[in-house]
Protein backbone atom coordinates (compact mmCIF):
# COMPACT_ATOMS: atom_id res chain seq x y z
CA UNK A 1 0.00 0.00 0.00
CA UNK A 2 1.40 3.36 -1.02
CA UNK A 3 1.61 6.28 1.44
CA UNK A 4 1.06 9.78 0.06
CA UNK A 5 1.16 13.11 1.89
CA UNK A 6 -0.41 16.36 0.73
CA UNK A 7 0.44 18.56 -1.08
CA UNK A 8 0.63 16.09 -3.97
CA UNK A 9 2.61 16.74 -7.15
CA UNK A 10 1.38 16.13 -10.70
CA UNK A 11 4.08 13.48 -11.12
CA UNK A 12 2.74 11.45 -8.19
CA UNK A 13 -0.82 11.76 -9.49
CA UNK A 14 0.23 10.45 -12.90
CA UNK A 15 1.97 7.48 -11.29
CA UNK A 16 -1.27 6.29 -9.65
CA UNK A 17 -3.33 3.65 -11.42
CA UNK A 18 -6.85 2.28 -10.97
CA UNK A 19 -6.94 -0.38 -8.27
CA UNK A 20 -3.99 0.97 -6.29
CA UNK A 21 -4.54 1.15 -2.50
CA UNK A 22 -3.26 4.33 -0.84
CA UNK A 23 -2.86 5.71 2.68
CA UNK A 24 -3.35 9.48 2.64
CA UNK A 25 -1.85 11.89 5.18
CA UNK A 26 -1.80 15.66 5.45
CA UNK A 27 -4.40 18.38 5.10
CA UNK A 28 -7.67 18.08 3.18
CA UNK A 29 -10.99 19.95 3.06
CA UNK A 30 -14.50 18.48 3.16
CA UNK A 31 -17.05 19.70 0.63
CA UNK A 32 -20.46 18.55 -0.51
CA UNK A 33 -23.35 19.97 -2.54
CA UNK A 34 -23.61 23.42 -0.97
CA UNK A 35 -19.86 24.00 -1.00
CA UNK A 36 -19.40 22.98 -4.64
CA UNK A 37 -22.37 25.06 -5.79
CA UNK A 38 -21.05 28.05 -3.84
CA UNK A 39 -17.53 27.74 -5.31
CA UNK A 40 -18.87 27.46 -8.85
CA UNK A 41 -21.42 30.27 -8.66
CA UNK A 42 -19.36 32.74 -6.62
CA UNK A 43 -15.82 32.32 -7.91
CA UNK A 44 -15.65 30.18 -11.06
CA UNK A 45 -18.67 31.21 -13.12
CA UNK A 46 -19.24 34.34 -10.99
CA UNK A 47 -23.00 34.31 -11.38
CA UNK A 48 -23.48 35.33 -7.73
CA UNK A 49 -21.91 38.23 -5.85
CA UNK A 50 -19.64 37.24 -2.94
CA UNK A 51 -21.15 37.76 0.49
CA UNK A 52 -19.33 39.32 3.41
CA UNK A 53 -16.25 37.26 4.22
CA UNK A 54 -16.41 35.16 1.05
CA UNK A 55 -13.34 36.71 -0.54
CA UNK A 56 -11.24 36.00 2.54
CA UNK A 57 -12.49 32.39 2.59
CA UNK A 58 -11.68 32.11 -1.12
CA UNK A 59 -8.07 33.17 -0.56
CA UNK A 60 -7.73 30.65 2.26
CA UNK A 61 -9.21 27.88 0.12
CA UNK A 62 -6.83 28.65 -2.75
CA UNK A 63 -3.94 28.09 -0.35
CA UNK A 64 -5.41 25.02 1.34
CA UNK A 65 -6.66 23.23 -1.77
CA UNK A 66 -3.59 23.77 -3.95
CA UNK A 67 -2.13 20.27 -4.35
CA UNK A 68 -4.55 18.90 -1.77
CA UNK A 69 -7.78 16.90 -1.60
CA UNK A 70 -11.53 17.52 -1.38
CA UNK A 71 -13.41 14.94 0.67
CA UNK A 72 -17.11 14.37 -0.06
CA UNK A 73 -18.11 14.01 3.56
CA UNK A 74 -20.85 15.22 5.89
CA UNK A 75 -19.21 14.55 9.24
CA UNK A 76 -20.68 14.12 12.68
CA UNK A 77 -18.75 16.59 14.82
CA UNK A 78 -18.55 16.95 18.59
CA UNK A 79 -17.54 20.09 20.47
CA UNK A 80 -19.77 22.45 18.49
CA UNK A 81 -20.56 24.56 21.58
CA UNK A 82 -16.96 24.92 22.74
CA UNK A 83 -15.39 24.90 19.24
CA UNK A 84 -13.17 22.07 20.43
CA UNK A 85 -14.10 20.17 17.30
CA UNK A 86 -13.60 16.45 16.88
CA UNK A 87 -14.84 14.16 14.10
CA UNK A 88 -16.99 11.39 15.56
CA UNK A 89 -18.02 9.94 12.19
CA UNK A 90 -16.55 10.78 8.81
CA UNK A 91 -17.92 8.45 6.15
CA UNK A 92 -17.90 9.29 2.44
CA UNK A 93 -20.89 10.81 0.66
CA UNK A 94 -22.11 9.57 -2.74
CA UNK A 95 -20.01 11.55 -5.21
CA UNK A 96 -22.09 11.60 -8.38
CA UNK A 97 -24.08 14.56 -7.03
CA UNK A 98 -20.99 16.72 -7.63
CA UNK A 99 -20.54 15.60 -11.24
CA UNK A 100 -21.71 18.96 -12.71
CA UNK A 101 -19.14 20.85 -10.63
CA UNK A 102 -16.16 18.66 -9.81
CA UNK A 103 -13.81 19.04 -12.77
CA UNK A 104 -14.20 22.84 -12.82
CA UNK A 105 -13.53 23.09 -9.08
CA UNK A 106 -10.47 20.85 -9.32
CA UNK A 107 -9.00 22.86 -12.18
CA UNK A 108 -9.68 26.26 -10.60
CA UNK A 109 -8.14 25.37 -7.24
CA UNK A 110 -5.51 22.91 -8.56
CA UNK A 111 -6.86 20.12 -6.35
CA UNK A 112 -5.10 16.77 -6.87
CA UNK A 113 -7.61 14.32 -5.42
CA UNK A 114 -11.24 13.87 -4.55
CA UNK A 115 -12.46 11.27 -2.05
CA UNK A 116 -15.98 9.86 -2.04
CA UNK A 117 -17.94 6.72 -2.78
CA UNK A 118 -19.69 5.38 -5.86
CA UNK A 119 -17.46 7.04 -8.43
CA UNK A 120 -18.17 9.87 -10.84
CA UNK A 121 -18.98 10.37 -14.52
CA UNK A 122 -17.32 11.25 -17.83
CA UNK A 123 -16.90 14.98 -17.17
CA UNK A 124 -14.94 14.27 -14.00
CA UNK A 125 -12.94 11.51 -15.69
CA UNK A 126 -11.93 13.92 -18.44
CA UNK A 127 -10.93 16.43 -15.78
CA UNK A 128 -8.77 13.78 -14.11
CA UNK A 129 -6.66 13.68 -17.24
CA UNK A 130 -6.54 17.42 -17.84
CA UNK A 131 -5.82 18.86 -14.37
CA UNK A 132 -4.54 16.13 -13.47
CA UNK A 133 -6.20 14.56 -10.42
CA UNK A 134 -7.52 11.18 -9.27
CA UNK A 135 -10.66 9.89 -7.61
CA UNK A 136 -10.10 7.98 -4.38
CA UNK A 137 -12.83 5.59 -3.26
CA UNK A 138 -13.32 5.44 0.52
CA UNK A 139 -15.03 2.71 2.54
CA UNK A 140 -18.78 3.18 2.76
CA UNK A 141 -20.40 2.24 6.08
CA UNK A 142 -17.18 2.74 8.06
CA UNK A 143 -17.70 6.30 9.27
CA UNK A 144 -16.42 5.75 12.81
CA UNK A 145 -13.38 3.83 11.58
CA UNK A 146 -12.46 6.55 9.07
CA UNK A 147 -12.87 9.24 11.75
CA UNK A 148 -9.98 7.64 13.62
CA UNK A 149 -7.63 8.79 10.86
CA UNK A 150 -8.63 12.43 11.45
CA UNK A 151 -5.92 13.74 13.78
CA UNK A 152 -7.06 17.36 14.05
CA UNK A 153 -9.81 19.70 12.94
CA UNK A 154 -7.85 22.79 11.89
CA UNK A 155 -10.82 25.02 11.07
CA UNK A 156 -14.17 25.32 9.37
CA UNK A 157 -15.60 27.60 6.69
CA UNK A 158 -19.17 28.34 5.59
CA UNK A 159 -20.73 27.06 8.80
CA UNK A 160 -23.94 28.77 7.68
CA UNK A 161 -24.41 25.81 5.31
CA UNK A 162 -24.86 23.56 8.36
CA UNK A 163 -22.44 21.09 9.93
CA UNK A 164 -22.63 18.38 7.20
CA UNK A 165 -22.30 20.89 4.34
CA UNK A 166 -19.66 23.16 5.90
CA UNK A 167 -16.07 23.03 4.65
CA UNK A 168 -14.03 21.42 7.39
CA UNK A 169 -10.24 21.67 7.24
CA UNK A 170 -8.78 18.48 8.68
CA UNK A 171 -5.41 16.87 9.15
CA UNK A 172 -5.42 13.11 8.54
CA UNK A 173 -2.96 10.27 8.95
CA UNK A 174 -3.11 7.00 7.04
CA UNK A 175 -6.58 7.59 5.62
CA UNK A 176 -7.32 4.36 3.64
CA UNK A 177 -8.56 4.73 0.04
CA UNK A 178 -8.35 3.02 -3.36
CA UNK A 179 -7.74 4.77 -6.68
CA UNK A 180 -10.78 4.06 -8.85
CA UNK A 181 -10.43 6.86 -11.45
CA UNK A 182 -6.95 7.82 -12.61
CA UNK A 183 -5.28 10.48 -14.75
CA UNK A 184 -4.97 8.10 -17.72
CA UNK A 185 -8.67 7.66 -18.42
CA UNK A 186 -9.09 4.57 -16.29
CA UNK A 187 -12.33 4.20 -14.33
CA UNK A 188 -13.19 1.09 -12.35
CA UNK A 189 -16.73 2.43 -12.04
CA UNK A 190 -17.15 2.55 -15.83
CA UNK A 191 -15.83 -1.02 -16.12
CA UNK A 192 -18.30 -2.27 -13.49
CA UNK A 193 -21.18 -0.42 -15.16
CA UNK A 194 -20.29 -1.92 -18.54
CA UNK A 195 -19.91 -5.45 -17.20
CA UNK A 196 -23.15 -5.17 -15.23
CA UNK A 197 -25.01 -4.01 -18.34
CA UNK A 198 -23.70 -6.98 -20.32
CA UNK A 199 -24.91 -9.39 -17.64
CA UNK A 200 -28.29 -7.67 -17.48
CA UNK A 201 -28.66 -7.74 -21.27
CA UNK A 202 -27.81 -11.44 -21.30
CA UNK A 203 -30.39 -12.17 -18.60
CA UNK A 204 -33.07 -10.18 -20.39
CA UNK A 205 -32.34 -12.03 -23.63
CA UNK A 206 -33.00 -15.43 -22.08
CA UNK A 207 -36.35 -17.00 -22.92
CA UNK A 208 -38.78 -17.52 -20.09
Amino acid sequence: MRSITTPISDDVIRELKVGEPVLLSGIMVTGRDAAHKWMIETFIKQTHEPKEGDLQVYEELKRLLNGSIIYHCGPVVSGLDTKDYKFVAAGPTTSIREEPYQADVMKHFNVKGVIGKGGMGPKTLKGCQEVPFVYFHAIGGAASYIAQSVQKVLGVYKMEFGVPEAMWVIEVRDFPVVVTMDAHGGSQHAVIDDNSKKVLDALLAQPY
